[in-house]
């Protein structure tokens, strides 16, 4: 298994100050990696989608910072360039920098999911909304319905929500 440390600490160290981000990027890692263990990922694309989970966000600051908001337009647009840097100083395999800054510059694009670790990832940061931002059960249920295409992931919702 790949010891995530360094990067954990990296992102705490990112968004230092601000434990609500904090707190959220751990739970997408936590719900990536328990839903894709579920779904029996080989150990790359496993490696690939608890990597973005981690990182998923990273361009939310920039995103404030440059456009006023936390846009998940903007977030995909200034995200992948931080992650990159922020992967490459930690040595991170390029192939697999160029998914997760894939997945990082998609993860707010909901039509033309490519791939399971990008359908995962997702679904973990949906679930993680779901309660962050008290959405109503009907919000939820529409959105299952649309978004959410892994057993477990719909199962895991079924359970909480």
């Amino acid at each position: 298994m790949p010891d995530y440390k360094e990067l954990i600490n990296a992102m705490i160290e990112y968004y230092s100050g601000d434990p609500k981000r904090i707190q959220h990027f751990l739970k997408v890692y936590t719900f990536s990696r328990l839903i894709g263990e579920m779904e029996a990922l080989d150990a790359n694309t496993l490696y690939i989608l608890e990597t973005a989970a981690i990182v998923h966000d990273i361009g939310i600051k920039v995103s404030e910072e440059k456009y006023g908001d936390c846009n998940g337009k903007h977030q995909e647009l200034e995200g992948p360039s931080i992650a990159k840097e922020m992967l490459e100083k930690l040595n991170v395999d390029s192939k697999v920098v160029d998914r997760v800054c894939y997945l990082i510059g998609h993860h707010h694009t909901y039509d033309n999911i490519k791939g399971l670790d990008y359908q995962i990832l997702v679904e973990a940061d949906f679930l993680v909304n779901f309660y962050e931002d008290q959405v109503s059960r009907d919000s939820i249920i529409h959105a299952v319905d649309k978004i959410f295409k892994t057993k477990s992931g719909r199962d895991i919702c079924s359970k909480i929500f």
